[in-house]
């Protein structure tokens, strides 16, 4: 006879399970979740939906084309095709976000968990570094510092990656203060673990829920502040298409030929849009008080 298996309740879930559970219930995360796939395989996919070729090549004749079958999206002054375009420019807003969260995750983690798990003088000198990084707005931190290098994608990167560092230190400091002094702490240190062992074993896999929904948070802003980069000329370089500079590109002929600015704003919107969605839900399921 086949013994059905029974239901697990809601404790005997790990605490990884649960916080899926959790995300799972929530509708607009798992809309988010969908949505943010489908860009994303969208633009992994472009150089089997459209050449690069289309992306610069200038066809004076097709200017100014309203969406149609040939081009989706239409095209711009110049005859480029705007669906291309976004298609390419959708891997740098995309990606770019992604390796600035990545950079900023890392020396927010060192800054963070060294200040909050050594504490004394280290964590003063630290958070007084943290501090005057955090006492400039962090887009106008990132201005500064492109205006200096210059610009390109990767300089971007690093303007933006500087501005966010604080936001992180300050989220991995508090999760280790929060976490430093209990109990599976204090064994691991008895049996001689060292302080970088305890920190990146015990401590922050522990503490990796407000760290998650932080970085996902930031990552909407990211994509916002390099479009903003872009529109204002800051980020990436014309031709090199971005969804910001897209709208620059063509803001001077917006009010005749709308989807020229509706389409990539509208892609920025969606991206922004799902990742946000994804964030609250992480920021339910982590948080201990939300009912099942």
């Amino acid at each position: 006879m086949f013994v059905k298996k029974s239901k697990k309740s809601l404790s005997e879930y790990s605490t990884g399970e649960l916080v899926m559970f959790r995300f799972r219930k929530n509708k607009l995360a798992m809309f988010g979740v969908i949505l943010l796939s489908i860009i994303v395989i969208t633009i992994l996919l472009a150089p089997l939906i459209s050449s690069y070729d289309a992306v610069v090549e200038m066809n004076m004749a097709d200017r100014f084309q309203s969406p149609n079958a040939k081009y989706l999206f239409g095209t711009d002054e110049f005859g480029r095709d705007l669906f291309a375009r976004i298609l390419y420019g959708g891997r740098i807003s995309m990606f770019a976000s992604l390796a600035v969260i990545g950079i900023a995750f890392v020396i927010g983690a060192i800054m963070g968990g060294a200040a909050g798990y050594l504490g004394g003088r280290v964590d003063t000198i630290l958070m007084r570094a943290v501090d005057v990084l955090m006492a400039v707005p962090s887009v106008l931190l990132a201005m500064a510092i492109i205006t200096a290098l210059g610009n390109g994608v990767w300089k971007l990167i690093i303007a933006l990656a500087v501005s966010q560092v604080a936001r992180f230190a300050r989220t991995v400091r508090a999760s280790v203060l929060t976490l430093r002094n209990v109990e599976y702490v204090e064994a691991a240190r008895c049996f001689g673990a060292s302080s970088l062992k305890i920190i990146l074993k015990h401590i922050l896999p522990n503490g990796i829920g407000p760290i998650i929904v932080s970085a996902t948070i930031t990552l909407g802003q990211t994509i916002l502040s390099i479009s903003s980069m872009g529109y204002l000329g800051l980020g990436v370089a014309s031709p090199t298409p971005e969804w910001g500079t897209i709208i620059s590109e063509n803001k001077m002929n917006i009010g005749t030929y709308p989807y020229l600015g509706l389409i990539p704003g509208i892609c920025i919107c969606l991206a922004v849009m799902a990742v946000n969605f994804i964030g609250d839900g992480l920021r339910d399921a982590f948080d201990p008080k939300t009912k099942n």
